[in-house]
């Protein structure tokens, strides 16, 4: 299948590597990003020969920097959740529960939506190089594509409200010593450090490693997706978001009003 926005390579029989190419946008993802990520993604969860996906970004200076805002810049509180929804049935979810592991090599830049798709990941490494955040406050909306849950899980509630509520990125040391990613390496070793990582795994039976995934994910209780989907939907109609995405896009500062 032919992709606009991915690139899609078997490095071995058993491995395909996943590159999202958008790299003058960053790798930003956007409706069709997603609906290309999912349609890949789920090539490979069917094909039994792959047993390990790699998923990264074009270039040096981004894994994904976020979502494409001008797209939903204008959206309604009904459009904004259906957004969310939406995107985690296509993409963030669905990486979550796939049973062929999904290690994203998070080289550079992973923010917003970006990182939201790493968190979905089964394994994260990251390069020297690489910056994460949630910065959706500082647009006025909050994380809509599980950030609000899956950070909580990986780092506990403490650290991760602390990067939502400030907005502000850490580095891959700061991420390794919070647990959210379990490699740094430097950025011309991290694709190497991420095949290491699969052929570790492909060594296993990948009937258990589905199992495995699967026995895992039912420890965490997913009943706040729905919450996050319903308020992230509800910013929408505050002029605190018309505010933060005009303010992203005119390139200035925000000034916000207030509750």
């Amino acid at each position: 299948m032919k992709y606009n926005n991915l690139i899609v390579k078997d490095l071995s029989i058993h491995l395909r590597l996943i590159t999202i190419n958008r790299p003058k946008q960053l790798n930003a993802l956007n409706k069709e990003v997603i609906s290309e990520l999912h349609d890949a993604l789920s090539a490979a969860e069917e094909d039994n020969n792959i047993r390990v996906v790699i998923l990264m970004g074009s270039g040096e200076k981004a894994f994904v920097a976020g979502a494409d805002i001008k797209e939903f810049m204008h959206f309604t509180p009904e459009q904004g959740r259906a957004l969310s929804e939406e995107g985690k049935r296509l993409l963030f979810d669905y990486v979550e529960n796939m049973h062929t592991p999904v290690i994203a090599a998070i080289n550079g830049y992973a923010l917003g939506g970006g990182l939201e798709l790493a968190l979905s990941a089964h394994l994260r490494i990251a390069s020297e190089n690489a910056k994460m955040g949630l910065p959706e406050v500082s647009l006025g909306v909050i994380p809509g594509y599980g950030g609000t849950q899956r950070l909580a899980q990986h780092i506990g509630k403490s650290r991760a409200m602390e990067m939502i509520l400030t907005a502000k990125m850490i580095d891959a040391s700061k991420a390794f010593i919070y647990g959210l990613v379990s490699e740094v390496v430097p950025l011309e070793k991290l694709l190497d450090q991420a095949v290491e990582m699969a052929e570790s795994i492909m060594k296993n039976s990948p009937v258990a490693i589905g199992l495995a995934i699967e026995a895992i994910n039912a420890s965490y209780n997913r009943s706040g997706s729905a919450k996050e989907s319903e308020l992230f939907g509800k910013a929408f109609e505050s002029e605190d978001f018309k505010e933060g995405t005009t303010a992203f896009v005119e390139r200035r500062k925000p000034v916000f009003k207030g509750k």
